[in-house]
């Protein structure tokens, strides 16, 4: 990390727009969607223990979280291979890639007892940002697009998410489950530490 000033700039600039317009969702998309490119566009801010993969699953880990929960800044981790089962989110989402690429397959809402449908599937690569709300398309599966490599998200949320009761589903039949999916880090990142940017007082 050498840049930390970038991600406290984002934060700060992200807590004025929720605090302006945090119940507009299209005002949020329309003007945080510039933000979150404008993070993943550098790769110059991010601790490497916040983007460091695990053999066992992908890894999500709080950068962030508002004093009132009204959003949450995350890292994905993906390595090779790895994948979310079917999932909700229940508010909305900006995922911004800041290393490799993610395949996103969309599925509508579930029918109890049918398969479930798929409604697309897309690519997201460097300082792309993808978007999820129960509005616009919340049901997905995220993927690693590279087989070779750790891929690496930036993800912001309309709540602290890992204490929103969400959804996974089995595809093929629409059944669904609660889950809570909490932070793999015990710790945050100190972004705020400036005592090596400033110069020793007298």
């Amino acid at each position: 990390m050498t840049n930390p000033q970038r991600f406290r700039d984002f934060v700060a600039r992200f807590a004025a727009l929720v605090d302006a317009h945090g119940a507009d969702e299209h005002r949020i998309f329309t003007d945080g969607e510039p933000l979150v490119a404008a993070l993943v566009s550098h790769d110059d801010w991010l601790p490497e223990a916040f983007a460091a993969p695990s053999p066992e699953s992908y890894r999500q880990y709080l950068l962030y979280c508002d004093p009132r929960e009204r959003f949450s800044v995350v890292s994905f981790v993906w390595g090779p291979g790895q994948r979310t089962p079917v999932h909700d989110h229940t508010v909305w989402g900006m995922i911004g890639v800041l290393r490799g690429a993610e395949l996103c397959e969309e599925y509508d809402a579930p029918s109890s007892g049918r398969p479930m449908a798929p409604r697309g599937r897309h690519r997201v690569g460097p300082g792309e940002v993808d978007k999820v709300s129960p509005t616009i398309g919340d049901i997905h599966v995220v993927a690693n697009a590279l087989a070779d490599r750790p891929s690496v998200s930036i993800h912001v949320y309309g709540a602290n998410i890992g204490a929103v009761r969400r959804h996974v589903f089995d595809p093929a039949t629409g059944a669904s489950r609660r889950f809570v999916s909490g932070y793999h880090n015990a710790v945050l990142p100190n972004f705020w530490d400036r005592s090596g940017e400033l110069p020793a007082g007298e």
